[in-house]
C-alpha cells in the first residue's frame, strides 16, 4: 500500500484516505474515497477541485455554514456532518444509498503536488483521467457522475467536452461555462473578483504549506500536503492568476482553453442555476443548457444563497432522482421529468413550476422605449429626438415603467438597445433592472452571495460592441470580444447589451426601473455587516463582483460624460420577457 494512503471504517462507511491516482505525466493526485462496506460494485460521484479535501465546511466557511443550518435544519439532519466539505456532497447522505463519493485534490492544491493553473487544460485532462481511473476500480460499476457547486461544477463543462468514455452524467450546480463572458470580463469590463478569490480560497490551501497550514478535524493530517515549501517555492508552483487575467483582456485561446466546448458536450446533464447568480454562474448555467449538444439535458433554476439548496432535501432529492436514473438504471421517475424546473420568484416566496423549454415558448418579448423627457419607459417610442447625459463613472440615470395594473411575470433574458456617444474614446455601461413598490422603495433579494441584489444586471464596454452574427439572438446579443473598436468622441454608436436572465412576479401597482450607470450598482440600503467569508468585506448590492480596477478603467477615458440618444432615429429600448399564465 502507498505509504501516504490509509484505510478505515468510520460511520458505517469504508473510507480510503489519500488514495494515489497517477496522471499520464507521472504526477500523483490524492483522493479520498467514501464507499459502502463489503463487496459490491457501485456508481461513483466524483469532485475535483482546489479547496482542500481535508478542510471541513464548518472550519473553512463558518459564517456560511451557520447561516445555512440555522435557516435550513434539514441540511445537518441525518448526518454527523463530520465529512461536510465546501461545495461538494456529504458522503453520509450518499453512501447509504449505494454511491461511492470521491474527492480529488486538484493539481497543486490540498494534498496533491504540482503546478496550480485553475481551470487550465491540464486540469481538464487530469479530471478526465480521474474519471477513467475510478471506472475500472474493483468497487466501481463503471459509471461515473460529477456533482458539485461552483468550481466543482465549472470543470464539469470542461471535462465533458473531452468525452471521457465512463462519464455517465453531470450535475452542474451553479457553474459558469464561459470564463471570459460569465466571470472575468463582464461585457468586456474587468471583474476584480478573481484576485481576492485566488488569495482567499486557493493560495491558503496550496500544496506545500505543511505544518504551516491547517489540519483536518477528521484525520488530524495537515490539509496542504506533508511537504513544507517556502513562500517563493509555492509562488513558482502556481500561475499568477490576476496578472494573466489582466493580460488577456480580449477573448482568445487563453480563455477558450478554460471554457466549455458546447458542441462536444454530449453526456446527460442537469444544469442548476440561481436567479441571484449575476456576476458569476447564472449565465453559464443557461448557456450550457441551451447550447450543449447533449440530447438528454435538463435545467433547474432556484434562488437563495449560492450553495444552500444543493445541501437541502430539495436539492439532494433532485440530484438523486437524476443520478439514480443515469448511474443505477433505477426507475426514479426521471423519465417523466420536464426539461425545465423553475423556482419562480415572487417578492415573498418561490413557487415551483415545470416548463418544456428555455426561453419559455409563450414569452411575449416586449419592447419599452427610453424617454429622457419624462425619464420613463413606454410601450410607444417617443415621437421626437431626445438626449440626456451623465457622468461616465457616475450614478447614472433611471427610467421607470408605469405601475403594472395587474400581477405580471418577467422570466427570461433581456436585451437592451442603446445609442451612445462619449466625450472620449470609450465608455462603460452598467445596466440594472430594478423593482420598486408603489411608494418607490426598491425591493432587493437574496442573491447568490449578496443579500441586497436587484433583479438583473447587464454590462457593456462600448469598444467591445462587435457582435457575433451567428451566436446573437434577438433576446441575447453575443459579443465577440476579439477586437477593440474605439469611439470617435461625440459620434453616436448603437450598442446591443445583454442583460442576464431573471425571474420576478411583479405585484400589481409595482413598477420596473432600468438604471444606466457608469459604475457598479449600490443598493439603497446596503447590508454593511453581511459577509460570508473571512476578509471578503462588505456587500453593497453586487457582492464581490466589482469592476473598479483603475488600470482597466482609467478616469481619463471612462470618466467623461456619456450621452444617451433616443427618438425615431435612435430607437433606444429594453426588451423584457413578459410571461403570460399557462
Amino acid at each position: 500500500m502507498d505509504s501516504q494512503m490509509k484505510s478505515e471504517v468510520r460511520d458505517e462507511m469504508q473510507i480510503d484516505w489519500d488514495v494515489p491516482i497517477e496522471m499520464d505525466d507521472g504526477l500523483i493526485l490524492r483522493a479520498d474515497v467514501f464507499r459502502p462496506q463489503g463487496e459490491g460494485k457501485y456508481p461513483v460521484i466524483m469532485t475535483y477541485g482546489p479547496y482542500g479535501k481535508g478542510l471541513s465546511f464548518q472550519e473553512g466557511y463558518q459564517p456560511a455554514w451557520e447561516i445555512m443550518i440555522e435557516n435550513h435544519p434539514d441540511v445537518p439532519a441525518g448526518s454527523t456532518n463530520k465529512y461536510q466539505n465546501w461545495e461538494v456532497v456529504d458522503p453520509e447522505k450518499w453512501v447509504p444509498d449505494d454511491y461511492i463519493c470521491i474527492r480529488v485534490d486538484s493539481r497543486g492544491c490540498g494534498r496533491s503536488p504540482g503546478y496550480v493553473d485553475c481551470h487550465g487544460m491540464r486540469e481538464r485532462q487530469d479530471l478526465a483521467q480521474c474519471i477513467e481511473w475510478a471506472a475500472v476500480q474493483p468497487w466501481s460499476n463503471g459509471k461515473v457522475g460529477l456533482n458539485g457547486i461552483s468550481y466543482y461544477a465549472i470543470n464539469q463543462w470542461s471535462v465533458a467536452s473531452l468525452q471521457p468514455p465512463h462519464l455517465a452524467a453531470i450535475c452542474i450546480w451553479e457553474g459558469t461555462s464561459d470564463r471570459y463572458r460569465d466571470n472575468t470580463h463582464h461585457g468586456g469590463i474587468l471583474n476584480t473578483f478573481g484576485g481576492g478569490w485566488y488569495d482567499r480560497q486557493v493560495k491558503n490551501v496550496q500544496y506545500g504549506l505543511g505544518e504551516n497550514g491547517r489540519r483536518s478535524v477528521v484525520t488530524d493530517d495537515v490539509i496542504s500536503g506533508p511537504e513544507e515549501l517556502s513562500d517563493e517555492e509555492r509562488a513558482k508552483n502556481r500561475a499568477d492568476l490576476p496578472s494573466e487575467t489582466f493580460a488577456n483582456a480580449m477573448d482568445g485561446p487563453y480563455w477558450r482553453d478554460r471554457s466549455a466546448d458546447f458542441e462536444n458536450i454530449q453526456v446527460p446533464l442537469l444544469s442548476a442555476g440561481n436567479w441571484g447568480g449575476h456576476g458569476l454562474h447564472l449565465r453559464g448555467n443557461i448557456e450550457g443548457f441551451t447550447r450543449s449538444a447533449s440530447k438528454e439535458k435538463w435545467l433547474e433554476v432556484h434562488g437563495l444563497e449560492h450553495w444552500t439548496l444543493f445541501y437541502t432535501d430539495y436539492g439532494i432529492d433532485l440530484q438523486k432522482k437524476f443520478f439514480g436514473h443515469f448511474l443505477k438504471g433505477e426507475d426514479t421517475g426521471w423519465k417523466k421529468q420536464p426539461r425545465v424546473q423553475l423556482q419562480v420568484r415572487h417578492v415573498d416566496k418561490f413557487v415551483k413550476r415545470f416548463e418544456s423549454e428555455w426561453p419559455l415558448a409563450r414569452t411575449q418579448w416586449t419592447k419599452f422605449s427610453l424617454d429622457p423627457a419624462h425619464m420613463s419607459l413606454n410601450a410607444e417610442p417617443p415621437k421626437e429626438e431626445g438626449r440626456i447625459s451623465y457622468a461616465g463613472m457616475g450614478e447614472g440615470l433611471t427610467f421607470l415603467l408605469p405601475p403594472f395594473g395587474k400581477e405580471t411575470e418577467i422570466t427570461g433574458p433581456s436585451a437592451c438597445k442603446l445609442f451612445v456617444s462619449s466625450e472620449t474614446e470609450d465608455a462603460d455601461l452598467f445596466l440594472i433592472v430594478r423593482l420598486f413598490t408603489p411608494d418607490m422603495r426598491e425591493i432587493t433579494f437574496q442573491g447568490a452571495l449578496d443579500p441586497t441584489s436587484p433583479i438583473a444586471h447587464g454590462w457593456q464596454r462600448a469598444s467591445h460592441r462587435k457582435l457575433d452574427p451567428k451566436l446573437s439572438l434577438p433576446y441575447r446579443p453575443y459579443h465577440t470580444h476579439d477586437e477593440k473598436q474605439p469611439l470617435a468622441p461625440g459620434e453616436v454608436y448603437d450598442l446591443d447589451i445583454e442583460v442576464w436572465p431573471t425571474c420576478i412576479v411583479v405585484p400589481a401597482d409595482y413598477r420596473i426601473g432600468l438604471t444606466i450607470r457608469g459604475k457598479d450598482y449600490v443598493t439603497q440600503s446596503p447590508n454593511l455587516e453581511y459577509s460570508l467569508a473571512k476578509n471578503r468585506g462588505t456587500f453593497t448590492g453586487v457582492g464581490p463582483f466589482l469592476h473598479n480596477n483603475p488600470e482597466d478603467r482609467p478616469e481619463a477615458i471612462f470618466g467623461k460624460n456619456v450621452t444617451l440618444h433616443t427618438g425615431p432615429a435612435h430607437p433606444a429600448h429594453i426588451m423584457l420577457p413578459i410571461v403570460p399564465e399557462k
